[in-house]
């Protein structure tokens, strides 16, 4: 019996072609077809690297269905590579449904890592990376993106974004209502000609974007909530319930309905309210 392929996870540059490292270069001359999100961007690359190879276009819209092809290739004992436009493929890119099909059948898979986005972005930010959240593009969905941003309101850790320029005003203005004018830094076009770490504030942020514009891909790096500030939001917070309850013990309603309607309202828990209450 033929042994079976190999699939490689290669990560090639964000835009600096220099970045691309010498095992990837390897593999993309050993493999025997590579899985391209897009095949102009990748025959760029490959020109560049005076490469030439059998390239199938693997992308978000036809991923599922070109995976039965894959296994084709692997079991007639062919090796094959998986690229994305820039960087590592599977993070905020097409791959995760075939790698997740071939791990759960013991197909052989191999990381050929390279530079990513997130991690350039973050080390050039300023701000905390000892602990940080990636959160990818946020959802085009208006209501979507602000539940998510809703459910993020009081996250201490760094969070790192990927924006689209036609889209990052109105994720600035949502997350200012949500967040409130937080540090942050917008990197831009990193590793390209034009590259840029920009710290600033969502505020002042907001503000230039509606002057100047912005173009280029952009990675945005946001401050997380500090411990204090989540304490004094919850003293208010507290405080402004323990104010509706006795608004509505005023109104005649006893103790126990009162704070059993506020907390029902709040989506708080009725014994955590109980105690803030215990004094009316």
């Amino acid at each position: 019996m033929k042994e079976k392929g190999k699939l490689y996870i290669v990560g090639t540059p964000i835009g600096n072609l220099s970045d691309i490292t010498l095992r990837a270069i390897d593999t993309l001359k050993d493999v025997d077809v590579i899985l391209a999100e897009d095949t102009r961007q990748t025959l760029k690359l490959l020109n560049h690297l005076n490469i030439e190879k059998h390239l199938i276009s693997y992308h978000r819209h036809n991923e599922d269905d070109k995976i039965t092809k894959v296994i084709e290739f692997l079991d007639m004992g062919k090796n094959l590579a998986l690229v994305s436009d820039a960087g590592m493929p599977v993070i905020s890119d097409p791959g995760q449904n075939l790698v997740k099909y071939l791990v759960e059948n013991n197909y052989e898979i191999e990381v050929i890592p390279g530079v990513t986005a997130l991690a350039t972005a973050i080390v050039g930010s300023g701000l905390d990376s000892t602990r940080f959240t990636f959160e990818g593009f946020l959802s085009v969905n208006k209501k979507q993106r602000k539940k998510r941003l809703e459910e993020l309101k009081y996250e201490e850790r760094t969070m790192i974004f990927y924006e689209a320029p036609h889209k990052i005003l109105a994720t600035l203005k949502d997350m200012y209502e949500y967040f409130g004018n937080r540090n942050i830094c917008v990197a831009r076009e990193l590793t390209k000609i034009h590259e840029e770490y920009i710290h600033t504030t969502i505020a002042d942020k907001i503000k230039d974007i509606e002057e100047n514009s912005i173009r280029g891909e952009i990675v945005l790096i946001v401050e997380g909530i500090n411990k204090e500030s989540v304490e004094k939001e919850e003293s208010k917070e507290g405080q402004d319930l323990k104010e509706l309850v006795g608004i509505y013990i005023k109104q005649g309603m006893d103790k126990k309905d009162a704070i059993k309607k506020v907390a029902k309202e709040n989506n708080i828990s009725k014994n955590k309210l109980y105690k803030e209450c215990i004094d009316i």
